[in-house]
């Protein structure tokens, strides 16, 4: 029994932040209806600018954690507004095309720097002493990791429903042309939903790296990891990408913990939260929380 609920906590700590990732998926999706291809070498920027303020100039964790956020924060919104804002009102396919082309330009750009090719820890900062109940271990970085992305999502939710802006951006999301009719500045929504994504995910990637050291090629390829948890949760939804998050950590972590090796689904859990998917995907095609929008032509 202990053992399963160990396989639980891990799932949860996991899934927590899978839905923290995909939340920049959703932001950006659901004022733009675009997929940001770059994100997991946001995702990596962000826990590197972190572990820089950290370690390199001596800034405490937290500070240099809150910092990181807003410096990303910044950057994305930059982003947004030096190579996509011109591209408002042309076809999504291009403004795709130019996220893959931002995703390789950021991967040279990292790659020439030590980052690229060397493996990094954040200084311990908490008790290393994990907590235990019933048998069952939590370390201090998962627990604060778990409550961080609490605290995060539930702020996100509130302002995308009690805030001016917040509302603006969902009215966006629905429709762009009367968002316009009423005094709503689309490049506005897009930078911000831009700069918040980008806010998200250097949370996650901090938070990665302190659980697991940072590593560019792991921390990049969480961009694509996540993926699964977007689609399983409903592209525009935040809700969606906090339950689908939880849903792929506990599969992930229950199909590691149990299923034979030979059946090539244990050694990472990787692979079997792809099949879960297809069979949901199968009933559900917008996924769990998506919107299914009717078009009258």
């Amino acid at each position: 029994m202990s053992y399963f609920l160990q396989l639980v906590v891990s799932g949860i700590v996991v899934g927590s932040i899978y839905a923290l990732s995909a939340l920049g998926f959703v932001l950006i999706y659901k004022s733009s209806r675009v997929l940001n291809i770059a994100h997991g070498q946001i995702i990596a920027s962000g826990a590197f600018i972190t572990y820089s303020l950290t370690v390199w100039m001596g800034i405490p964790l937290v500070l240099s954690f809150a910092l990181g956020l807003c410096i990303t924060f910044f950057l994305a919104m930059s982003v947004e507004r030096i190579f996509l804002r011109r591209l408002i009102g042309e076809p999504i396919i291009s403004v795709i095309m130019v996220t893959i082309g931002l995703m390789s330009i950021l991967d040279g750009i990292i790659y020439l720097t030590p980052f690229g090719t060397e493996n990094f820890s954040f200084p311990p900062f908490l008790p290393t002493t994990p907590l235990v109940f019933s048998g069952v271990s939590v370390s201090w970085t998962q627990l604060v990791g778990v409550a961080l992305t609490a605290a995060m999502i539930g702020g996100l939710s509130w302002f995308f429903r009690r805030s001016t802006m917040g509302i603006a951006m969902r009215a966006v999301a629905d429709d762009q042309m009367a968002a316009m009719s009423i005094g709503i500045s689309i490049p506005k929504v897009f930078g911000l939903a831009w700069a918040l994504a980008g806010m998200s995910a250097a949370a996650a990637g901090a938070l990665i790296g302190n659980i697991t050291g940072l590593n560019f090629d792991t921390l990049h390829a969480f961009g694509i990891t996540v993926f699964p948890v977007v689609i399983l949760g409903g592209l525009d939804s935040i809700l969606g990408a906090v339950v689908a998050g939880i849903i792929m950590g506990l599969i992930q972590q229950f199909a590691a913990g149990y299923l034979d090796g030979s059946w090539g689904l244990s050694s990472t859990g990787e692979i079997m939260p792809y099949l879960i998917l297809l069979v949901i995907l199968l009933f559900k095609p917008h996924g769990l929380f998506g919107i299914h929008e009717i078009e009258r032509v």
